[in-house]
């Protein structure tokens, strides 16, 4: 099913009408993208793959969105993409406190970068390998996201989390051409300062 901004606008609509199937048809829309990004970003950290698959993650960010709606109706696509963009945000958040808190399995030993297998490595130890694989960085990393300024954030959520291209994102946001790319230089220049030189793979 696309999902692209004017379909979500045209879905809200009928939902700030009052149509509640709207609601159904915005949740999968959204599956099919969170489902897409979910698998592109956990490409790029092998040490998360080691303790989640993308329908799990998947599954919990859905959950996430299905209470968020129920709880208020988006004003906007603008608003859909960003509420949708804080439910992912928060199920990497709470999944890095869980598997890198003191109990977390995690914390007590490293995995090879790329190892996907079951198999208990040879030597238990904590995982103090640097970069953005380690899952505590990833936490830190989707908290400074969170604190970016609004404008800034707006553009990199729906570029990096919703995986818009850009003339989509100028869609949503009703910004020009050189204003969307200034927002999202600055972000990641924001961003990759913050986070010590090192971001996510794109």
């Amino acid at each position: 099913m696309s999902d692209s901004p004017s379909l979500v606008q045209g879905l809200i609509a009928r939902l700030q009408a009052g149509d509640a199937a709207a609601r159904n048809e915005l949740l999968a829309a959204t599956c099919d993208r969170l489902r897409r990004l979910t698998r592109k970003m956990l490409k790029g950290y092998p040490g998360v793959r080691r303790w989640e698959q993308t329908d799990d993650v998947l599954q919990n960010a859905t959950l996430r969105l299905c209470r968020a709606l129920e709880g208020v109706t988006p004003e906007s696509a603008r608003h859909f993409f960003h509420l949708a963009a804080v439910q992912i945000r928060r199920e990497l958040i709470d999944l890095a406190r869980h598997h890198y808190g003191p109990q977390g399995a995690g914390a007590h030993y490293a995995s090879a970068a790329g190892d996907d297998s079951t198999t208990p490595p040879a030597h238990d130890r904590p995982d103090t390998s640097p970069g953005p694989d380690r899952l505590a960085g990833w936490c830190e990393f989707h908290e400074h996201v969170a604190a970016l300024p609004d404008s800034e954030r707006d553009v990199f959520e729906l570029i990096w989390y919703q995986g818009l291209s850009q003339a989509e994102a100028m869609q949503v946001l009703d910004i020009p051409e050189r204003t969307l790319q200034r927002y999202w230089r600055s972000a990641r220049l924001k961003l990759y300062e913050a986070c010590g030189g090192e971001l996510p793979e794109m």
